[in-house]
């Protein structure tokens, strides 16, 4: 035990005192500071191309449903607003009329041009070109506004006041969700999506970072021929076991002190915004007990021994970083298997999709903490996934102490899979 603590001990001295270490913790809550403010300094700060100030709209439908348009995408807008040009053309001179405007959007003359026709008037078709033809909410802006113009004029034509059917059928409604749980109210449901993702990508990235920080440190012990020096005076098991604690405290380290600034980022977000004169929408952090905390902890530390045992007999296999990145491959595909299956997931936490990976080792240190994070999950599935994660460990580290006390000694070619069979026969 003494040589296993001090095998710890110096995997989590030598890797917390490094500059990089330093660097990414500094890091990662400036980073996560950055995208709680910046976003909403900037989206203050700069003008919304979506006021369609300097559009041409050309209309070539002789009823006025141009003009129609124009009026719809000015509704609601602020004092001054100029609103969008209107041009009637002739429908046998609406190419001639759009390669104008094509040379005055490329000019800089005009932002974009809209093409109305007896299509349009059908519900079959408006064509938007401009500058901003990427721009997604200027799209549904425009979208909706050909929609309320087309309804107008055909309740106009049916005989039918529009004003007053837009005035009946216009309501501005706000859907606010709250998340209930057996314990009563749990918060708004869009702070516990948002928390789970946050919690899935940590897990990820962490068990990725520093899983592949155990291949590194095996394969750089190996090609140095340090292993061939501490294995005659510690078992291979011990040394196995030491690196992966080690490197797997350095990654729960950063992972608290991630998650603590964040949260303190996080309540002075409101006055930060505030000298900018920005006002945010309150809402709390979703409740956090000992239990959900103790829960996300257990799911992290099986799951990096799960995978850092694996990582490890990786980088015992081979003998050079490419090789390590080519045999490590399976590992990343379950990883990025995983992390594909999140959003779905988050969509429907209780589907059996999300059931069923919650029950694989590969995927339950991720997807389970996210269930756990959106809502309550039976206490029987809950154990059942512990127990088969902590076989699975068990499994892991069984195979890669057996290649490792091999591998750290082989050099030469990348073993084969009969080769990896002897060496595993060779230990028992």
């Amino acid at each position: 035990m003494a040589k296993l603590w001090a095998i710890v001990k110096r995997e989590y001295i030598e890797r917390v005192r490094t500059k990089w270490f330093i660097i990414a913790t500094v890091f990662g809550p400036l980073f996560f500071g950055s995208i709680m403010i910046i976003p909403a300094v900037m989206s203050k700060r700069s003008k919304s191309p979506a006021e369609f100030t300097n559009t041409r709209i050309l209309d070539a439908t002789t009823t006025g449903f141009g003009q129609r348009i124009a009026e719809s995408l000015s509704r609601g807008r602020p004092p001054g607003f100029v609103p969008p040009q209107v041009v009637v053309v002739n429908p046998a001179e609406l190419s001639r009329a759009e390669s104008t405007a094509t040379r005055q959007i490329m000019a800089n003359q005009v932002s974009g041009y809209v093409r109305v026709d007896a299509r349009a008037l059908n519900g079959e078709e408006v064509l938007y070109a401009g500058r901003n033809a990427t721009s997604i909410p200027d799209m549904e802006r425009l979208r909706a506004a050909v929609r309320e113009a087309l309804l107008g004029q055909r309740l106009e034509n049916a005989g039918i006041d529009s004003s007053q059917v837009r005035d009946l059928t216009f309501i501005p409604l706000q859907l606010r969700t709250e998340r209930i749980t057996e314990k009563g109210r749990g918060g708004s449901g869009v702070v516990s999506i948002i928390f789970a993702g946050i919690i899935a990508a940590l897990l990820y990235v962490s068990i990725v970072l520093y899983g592949q920080n155990v291949m590194r440190g095996v394969l750089e012990e190996k090609t140095n021929r340090v292993a061939e020096v501490v294995v005659s005076s510690v078992r291979p098991e011990t040394l196995l076991a030491g690196k992966v604690l080690g490197v797997g405290a350095v990654g729960l380290t950063q992972q608290v002190i991630w998650i603590a600034t964040s949260i303190l980022i996080f309540r002075l977000r409101e006055p930060l915004l505030a000298r900018f004169g920005i006002t945010t929408t309150p809402f709390s952090l979703p409740e956090i007990t000992v239990v959900l905390a103790l829960l996300l902890l257990v799911f992290f530390i099986l799951g990096f021994i799960f995978y850092a045992s694996l990582y490890a007999a990786v980088g015992a296999m081979v003998n050079s970083d490419q090789e390590a990145q080519q045999a490590a491959q399976p590992l990343m595909i379950m990883l990025v298997a995983t992390a594909v299956l999140i959003n779905p997931i988050i969509v429907n936490p209780t589907s059996t999709l999300a059931k069923v990976m919650s029950w694989l080792p590969f995927s339950s240190p991720i997807i389970m903490p996210l269930r756990l994070s959106l809502g309550t999950v039976p206490w029987y599935e809950l154990a059942g996934t512990i127990a088969a994660l902590i076989l699975a460990c068990l499994g892991a580290v069984w195979l890669a102490a057996r290649i490792y006390r091999v591998g750290m000694l082989m050099y030469g070619k990348r073993p084969t899979f009969r080769e990896l069979g002897r060496w595993i026969s060779y230990s028992n």
